[in-house]
């Protein structure tokens, strides 16, 4: 009998299926894995301490960065612990149109992690069908904040701007014919909402293609079937939050359970699986998708019927409109003096957490009265997410840590930060 000695090997940095700059060294019986151990640190970026240089306006574009696959739910934690501080409260207008971005938001999340889950375990299609509809959302960005990801769109005390009444549209170029472009703009005559609506009408039966390539396909059911099974104690034990907690059959969801926002007035369900495997997690984000197109439906009902302010008008916090900064001095020196100095924060401790794609997202500040934070700490899902990598792997494949990575969703921007 010949000795076997375990040996360790490098999975990633640069490993396609690492999903950023994850080096993961595993320590291998065959091919087997006895211990999984993720070395992080190498997309650190150093947000927490830039925070505290920055004023609280200045580091709204920093939260786009951390998770770069759901840019305005990052941003609404942070707003949300800012207007704690603060003690305010966003009109309703603006609550409505967070929601429904921090819900498109889900579904671009979603998408790209159905798109690159599947394509690490070797489905190519999905990928392309599931930018497709990314690419509609992405258009939904840049028309509300000129953004295509890094919005930058929501503001302590509201929304940047009201939602535009029209569209871009398509113009003829040396890749587009009159034809194709006629064709690109049929949904896109209307206001940013009619779009939007039209997306709702569409989406749920994009969301049956992805489920007729993937849900019953037995190749994708023998890669993801048993695969990183956590059972519910283990689960809140490890303290998985998100998908990752109510694929394992626990319902907990912040939206219903802790509500902000306007949630506590919208319908919706709280998918769970029963198994707490890959599959199941992968069916909970699919039904999540499908929830999240149903808020949006609500919200656009809601913002047809309720025009309104979308940011408060206290110019200590929010800038004036651009029309009276130019008109009076006043209001030109409140604009000049925001937009330098920032707003002046009274002091105290908040943290403010929203149910964020990929779990519990959570932003802790800390004011000393000045006007930058003393000191802000974030709570991204991933973190404890990667945390537990090692003891969903144990006793797997090799080729199963790509689909245990996949259904784990990690972004690096949030876990170095």
């Amino acid at each position: 009998m010949a000795e076997i000695r375990n040996y360790t090997l490098n999975f990633g940095p640069q490993h396609p299926a690492a999903h950023g700059v994850l080096r993961l060294v595993l320590e291998l019986d065959g091919e087997v894995i006895e211990r999984a151990d993720p070395h992080i640190g190498l997309l650190h970026r150093a947000t927490e301490k830039l925070a505290e240089h920055k004023t609280f306006l200045q580091s709204v574009p920093y939260m786009d960065r951390l998770d770069y696959v759901s840019m305005m739910c990052n941003e609404h934690a942070y707003v949300l612990a800012i207007e704690k501080l603060l003690g305010i409260t966003p009109p309703l207008r603006a609550q409505y149109i967070r929601v429904m971005f921090d819900e498109l938001t889900r579904i671009l999340n979603h998408l790209m992690w159905l798109g690159a889950h599947a394509l690490d375990i070797g489905a190519m299609t999905v990928f392309l069908y599931a930018f497709r509809e990314r690419e509609d959302i992405m258009d939904m960005y840049e028309a509300v904040s000129g953004a295509r990801m890094h919005a930058a769109y929501y503001r302590p005390g509201g929304v940047y701007r009201d939602l535009p009444d029209r569209m871009p549209q398509y113009e003829v170029s040396p890749y587009k014919d009159a034809e194709e472009v006629k064709r690109l703009n049929e949904n896109r005559q209307g206001s940013l909402l009619d779009f939007i609506e039209d997306f709702t009408n569409r989406f749920p039966t994009y969301v049956d293609e992805y489920e007729t390539l993937l849900t019953d396909n037995r190749i994708w059911k023998q890669r993801t079937v048993g695969i990183g099974v956590v059972s519910p104690e283990r689960a809140k034990a490890l303290g998985l939050t998100g998908p990752m907690l109510r694929g394992s059959g626990v319902v907990w969801d912040l939206r219903r359970h802790q509500p902000y926002e306007v949630y506590d007035q919208l319908d919706f369900e709280i998918p769970v699986g029963r198994n707490g495997d890959c599959y199941d997690r992968y069916l909970v984000r699919i039904e999540e998708m499908r929830q999240a197109n149903r808020i949006v439906r609500q919200c656009v009902d809601w913002l047809k019927k309720n025009p309104g302010p979308v940011i408060v008008d206290n110019h200590k916090v929010a800038p004036p409109s651009r029309e009276a900064m130019k008109a009076n001095m006043e209001e030109l020196i409140h604009h000049f003096k925001l937009f330098t100095e920032g707003m002046h924060v009274p002091e105290g401790e908040a943290y403010a957490a929203v149910e964020h794609p990929k779990g519990e997202f959570g932003i802790y500040l800390i004011s000393d009265g000045a006007n930058k934070p003393y000191r802000m700490k974030i709570r991204p899902a991933g973190f404890t997410h990667m945390a537990a990598l090692d003891e969903l792997a144990r006793g797997h494949m090799i080729a199963d840590v790509v689909a245990i990575i996949g259904t784990i969703d990690i972004v690096f921007g949030d876990i170095d930060r």
